[in-house]
């Protein structure tokens, strides 16, 4: 029977259920037919993990895990010839573990296990066991919750280690000694502070005293896999919360250095200069209350990674860290690279807005002219609306009066976005009179009178010179010409 829950908070992000009432929960076609067809090859069947987590939380989850005690193959089979036509069965027989779709609906099967570890590696020697052992090698107690499908025990809850509690007090714990849970399988130790993140829970003592413990195991998970568990923790709603943890417990050093170095103020004659480190992850919260997209809230985190390698002493002016956008843009490739990470258009778009996030605020800082906005708007191109989300929230000063002079001069560039690319179609703009023109006017060859010629033109429509038309290109570029002594050939 489900146990009385009593805290108020809890009480209002989940509804107290019995087993009677999660039988009802679960009285649709897809619960029944595995009901059935368990009973009828004589198999214990269980859906398990973060389903039975999620159901709990009221959160969406469309991943249904089921553990079988017995062949989890054959329970997969009979399920897929149950469901009828349509219904694809793969079968991952070194692994023990099945998967049956059907439309919208999937089903992860796989029988009921005990493991055991080496030291070197975090792959299972895995061995057929009871439900009980299939719980016991489960990450964590909020993870170990199971329910009954077969017909005598439809809807039972098997919580063996109190993880409906640790829901209600909102803790992430391991079900047994968290030094064995980490060290078996380090990669929980990022799923821990994942998991914490995601659903804004706490890690309770004795589970984050091991993480401190345990991080130097990190080093025989692949970097795929972390970074996977990296982009679960951005995508949060309040990513900062995973990245402090992963900085408290020792983890952040040794997968990612760059932002470590980030940390700590120093001061000389009297003048110090904000905790980078924090006022990033600042940012990064600031952004993730705009927008879910994981790449501009990559671009967040790395926007000042460049600031170690140019902080400098200045005494007429205090600390700077000029071209640290520039320096940080030229990081982004070796620390995608060893993460694992896309070196594609996502990673160029993130180093585009680390090498941009400047520009704004030095135009709202000095008068916005509409020759900064273009140029701006040009070299932002399609980009420019996630680069003003970033710019925006990178205004973290504790001066109130500063900050909303800022935003409110943001809000006019914003405007000046809007009706110069209205009338002058910047954004992504290739100049109405191109090299192959050019080189045609005059008789040319590919030379770097050509490429200065465009780039002139280019200019002058940036700068407000001449509108961005083909009639007024061609006669600035005549005027430029003849300045090179250049005449057309026709």
């Amino acid at each position: 029977m489900t146990p009385c829950l009593k805290n108020g908070y809890f009480c209002k992000v989940m509804k107290l259920y019995t087993d009677s009432e999660l039988a009802k929960i679960l009285d649709k076609e897809e619960f029944r037919l595995l009901s059935g067809t368990a009973d009828s090859l004589g198999l214990e069947c269980y859906v398990v993990g973060g389903y039975v987590r999620d159901l709990f939380l009221e959160r969406p989850s469309k991943d249904i895990d089921v553990v079988v005690v017995g062949s989890g193959l054959e329970m997969a089979k009979a399920y897929g010839k149950a469901l009828g036509r349509g219904a694809h069965v793969s079968l991952f027989r070194n692994f023990g573990t099945a998967q049956v779709k059907k439309g919208s609906l999937e089903v992860e099967f796989v029988g009921a296990r005990k493991e055991s570890y080496h030291r070197e590696s975090r792959n299972p020697i895995v061995e057929d066991g009871t439900l009980e052992d299939d719980q016991n090698r489960r990450d964590f107690t909020i993870n170990a919750m199971a329910i009954c499908l077969n017909s005598a025990r439809f809807g039972e809850l098997v919580d063996p280690f109190d993880g409906l509690y640790d829901l209600e007090d909102r803790i992430i714990r391991t079900p047994l000694d968290p030094d064995i849970t980490f060290s078996d399988d380090p990669l929980r130790m990022m799923r821990c502070i994942r998991f914490a993140t995601q659903l804004n829970f706490y890690i309770d003592e004795r589970t984050f005293s091991s993480l401190e413990r345990n991080r130097e195991r990190i080093g025989i998970i692949s970097r795929e896999r972390i970074a996977e568990e990296l982009n679960k923790i951005l995508l949060s709603p309040v990513p900062s919360k995973g990245f402090i943890d992963l900085d408290r417990c020792g983890l952040l050093e040794l997968i990612f250095p760059e932002l470590v170095a980030l940390q700590g103020i120093e001061t000389i004659n009297g003048r110090g200069h904000k905790d980078v480190f924090y006022h990033t992850l600042q940012v990064l919260d600031n952004v993730a209350r705009t927008s879910g997209d994981l790449w501009l809230r990559w671009a967040a985190l790395l926007h000042d990674i460049g600031k170690p390698r140019t902080k400098r002493w200045d005494a007429g002016h205090g600390w700077t860290f000029h071209n640290h956008n520039y320096v940080g843009q030229k990081m982004i490739p070796a620390i995608f690279d060893r993460m694992k990470l896309p070196k594609n258009e996502k990673m160029k778009y993130v180093q585009k807005l680390v090498d941009l996030h400047m520009r704004p605020i030095a135009i709202v800082d000095d008068e916005v002219t509409d020759s900064a906005v273009r140029r701006i708007l040009f070299d932002a191109g399609d980009d420019i609306d996630d680069l003003m989300v970033l710019c925006e929230a990178d205004i973290t000063s504790k001066n109130e009066q500063k900050k909303q002079r800022l935003l409110d001069n943001f809000k006019l560039v914003r405007q000046k976005l809007r009706d110069l690319e209205e009338r002058d179609r910047i954004r992504n703009f290739q100049p109405p009179v191109d090299g192959h023109e050019i080189m045609e006017i005059f008789g040319l060859e590919p030379t770097a009178i050509v490429g200065e010629l465009k780039s002139k033109i280019k200019d002058a429509i940036l700068d407000g010179v001449i509108p961005n038309e083909h009639d007024a290109a061609y006669a600035f570029l005549l005027q430029e010409a003849r300045r090179h002594g250049l005449e057309p050939v026709k």
